[in-house]
C-alpha cells in the first residue's frame, strides 16, 4: 500500500483527473521546430536542481511524434526533501498538452523512478509505461532504449554508496544554483560547476568511459544498431564499435535533449532560457553574434 501511495504522490501531476496549469500558446515561431522523436531523461522533477523553466520551454518549442521520457524523470529518492513548483507544473503541462495533441509518449522508469517498473505495460494519463524497448528510426535502425542504471556497478552492487554519492552530487548542483546567480548577476552565461569536476576528475572520466562500452556491449549483444540512455548525465553520440551510442544528457546540469529528424539523424540539442537559449546540433560551431551552447 505504502508504494501504491507513493506512486500516487510522485506522480500524481499526471493525473489527467487533475486540474492543469494553464498550458501557454508558443509566439517565438522563429525557434518552434518539429522532429520525428525527442528522447531526454534525468529530469528530476522533485528537487530544485531541475532545470524545469528551461525544460517547459523547450517541451513548448519542440514538437515531435513520439516523445521518450528515458527514466528519473521523477525523483523520488527525494521524498522526504519533495520540491515542487509553478515551472515543473508548467513542465507535465506541456507534456500531457503532447499527450492531447497525438503525440506518443512512452516512459521508460530510471532508478530514481523505479517504483514506476511495477507498473510496466499500463498507461497513466496517456502515458506508456515500459522498463525497456526498441525504437526504430526513419532510416531503419533498431536503437535499444533503456535507462542504463543496471549497467552501473554502483547502482547494482551498493546502493548505500549511491545515494552518499546522490547527496555529494546534490551539493554539487546548490553550488551550481549559487554560481550561476553570481554569473548571471555579472552578465555572465551559464557554466555549471559539476559539470566541469566530473568530466575533469580522472576516476569520473573513465566511469563514463567504461559505462558507455558496457552498454554499447549490451545492444551488440540484443543484435540492435544503437542504444539510447540517459543515467551518468553526459550528452554523448558516438560510434562504439558497429554501435550506435546515444545518451540524452540531462535537464540539471547541460539541459540537453536527443532528437531525430524525418530521415532518421540524431542530434543533441542543448537549451537556455532567453536572451541566453541556445539551439546548436552537437559537434557543430554556434552562429556569429549567438551565446555558446550550455556544455553537457
Amino acid at each position: 500500500m505504502a508504494e501504491v501511495a507513493f506512486f500516487d504522490n510522485a506522480l500524481g501531476a499526471f493525473n489527467p483527473s487533475r486540474s492543469r496549469a494553464p498550458t501557454t500558446i508558443a509566439t517565438d515561431t522563429a525557434r518552434f521546430s518539429r522532429h520525428r522523436t525527442i528522447f531526454i531523461s534525468d529530469t528530476h522533477l522533485g528537487t530544485r536542481g531541475c532545470k524545469a523553466e528551461a525544460l517547459a520551454d523547450f517541451l513548448l518549442h519542440n514538437d515531435c511524434d513520439t516523445l521518450f521520457l528515458v527514466g528519473d524523470i521523477v525523483d523520488g529518492w527525494q521524498l522526504r526533501r519533495w520540491y515542487w513548483s509553478e515551472a515543473q507544473d508548467r513542465v507535465v503541462a506541456e507534456i500531457l498538452r503532447k499527450v492531447d495533441h497525438g503525440t506518443r509518449v512512452i516512459f521508460v522508469p530510471g532508478n530514481h523512478d523505479e517504483f514506476a517498473r511495477d507498473y510496466a505495460g499500463r498507461l497513466f494519463g496517456g502515458i506508456e509505461i515500459v522498463n525497456e524497448t526498441v525504437h526504430e528510426t526513419a532510416d531503419g535502425k533498431r536503437l535499444l532504449v533503456l535507462h542504463g542504471d543496471r549497467f552501473d556497478g554502483v547502482i547494482t552492487n551498493a546502493k548505500w554508496l549511491a545515494h552518499a554519492g546522490d547527496w555529494a552530487y546534490g551539493m554539487a548542483l546548490r553550488a551550481n544554483t549559487i554560481l550561476f546567480r553570481v554569473r548571471k548577476a555579472l552578465g555572465l552565461p551559464y557554466w555549471s560547476l559539476s559539470a566541469w569536476l566530473k568530466h575533469t576528475v580522472k576516476n569520473a572520466v573513465e566511469y563514463i568511459s567504461r559505462y558507455e562500452v558496457i552498454v554499447a556491449a549490451e545492444a551488440k549483444r540484443r543484435g540492435v544498431d544503437g542504444v539510447v540512455c540517459g543515467h551518468i548525465h553526459h550528452a554523448e553520440i558516438r560510434m562504439i564499435g558497429d554501435v550506435l551510442y546515444l545518451n540524452d544528457g540531462d535537464w540539471v546540469e547541460s539541459c540537453s535533449a536527443l532528437v531525430e529528424d524525418a530521415r532518421g539523424n540524431m542530434e543533441i540539442l542543448r537549451w537556455e532560457l532567453p536572451p541566453q537559449r541556445s539551439v546548436v546540433p552537437a559537434g557543430q560551431a554556434e552562429p556569429a553574434g549567438e551565446p555558446a551552447p550550455v556544455p553537457a
